[in-house]
């Protein structure tokens, strides 16, 4: 089946973080990695209307967006960790005056959005939120998404980072559609040509899966999960790269294409998440790579729920 070519252009400025691969247990408070991204902020009213923070609470990372004036104007990648709302408060507080101009001006209030798969790191985030903005955070669910026909047998069980690349990817780059999201697990989101979130994938996420071979396996070392110069690989770095990097395309690409056959068409098929800047150059059903498109469907989803 022919797929569209890929756009390398789409991908999100500063996208490219890999998985930090440390574990959501951990006790310290959120914690800016050194390279996180902003791009300049567009002109906005301080708590302007279409101000907000947009929050994607994920397993290992969390993604923190600034929209100032209606544009994602900075956004940052955390490392997802128990803490408590005062230190979520504090972390907020910090990248709000990293951002600077109207977001760090004195009584800044954004409206802001939620979406969390850690259920133990949902509280101190909806709390912090709701201090921020003064309103509790829309909160993304099967519920809030109204507009989205659901075709899972249990609508409730349907992860809020799906739905909200569901939501995004229909507006943004139009249907049918497959959402390729490599993070902690890998995950593939189906929207139907009429729009319906059909369903899709779950398979073990390439860090998770990588970090299962190191720790199983004695003579393994652990490796910098990169591109290698060859897939016939004459070392043990090598080999484990090219297994780890070439195999996990070689899975989207086959995916996909049984995806696309039973969806009975040609999808857009775009790839986010941590390690998207790595995997979706290599795979052949990718058409583009956009590392902010959950935000943006957090950003869809709070326009309608307000």
């Amino acid at each position: 089946m022919p797929f569209r070519r890929r756009e390398r252009g789409a991908s999100a400025s500063g996208e490219g973080k890999r998985e930090s691969g440390r574990s959501a247990t951990q006790k310290a408070a959120p914690r800016a990695h050194a390279h996180a991204t902003s791009e300049a902020p567009s002109p906005a009213r301080p708590g302007g209307a279409s101000d907000l923070i947009a929050v994607d609470v994920g397993n290992s990372e969390t993604v923190v967006g600034l929209f100032l004036g209606g544009e994602l104007a900075s956004h940052w990648r955390l490392t997802s960790g128990r803490c408590t709302a005062d230190e979520v408060s504090l972390t907020l507080e910090a990248l709000l005056r990293r951002a600077g101009g109207d977001a760090a001006a004195p009584g800044f209030k954004p409206g802001a959005v939620l979406c969390s798969v850690a259920p133990s790191l949902t509280l101190a985030w909806a709390e912090a939120l709701e201090r921020m903005s003064g309103a509790p955070p829309v909160e993304v669910s099967a519920e809030t998404a109204r507009d989205l026909p659901i075709r899972y047998h249990d609508r409730s069980s349907v992860g809020a980072d799906r739905i909200a690349n569901a939501i995004a990817v229909r507006a943004l780059y139009g249907t049918p559609a497959i959402v390729v999201d490599l993070g902690t697990a890998t995950t593939f989101d189906c929207v139907s040509k009429e729009g319906a979130y059909m369903g899709g994938v779950i398979a073990p996420g390439v860090m998770t899966s990588a970090e299962e071979l190191f720790r199983r396996a004695a003579r393994i070392p652990r490796v910098e999960l990169r591109k290698p110069s060859r897939v016939l690989g004459r070392a043990t770095e090598e080999s484990l790269q090219a297994g780890v990097v070439w195999g996990a395309a070689g899975q989207v690409d086959a995916l996909v294409r049984r995806l696309a056959i039973e969806m009975r068409g040609t999808p857009h098929v775009i790839a986010t998440g941590g390690l998207a800047p790595l995997i979706a150059p290599e795979c052949e059903t990718v058409n583009v790579v956009d590392g902010t498109l959950t935000l943006k469907g957090l950003r869809l989803i709070w326009e309608q729920a307000r």
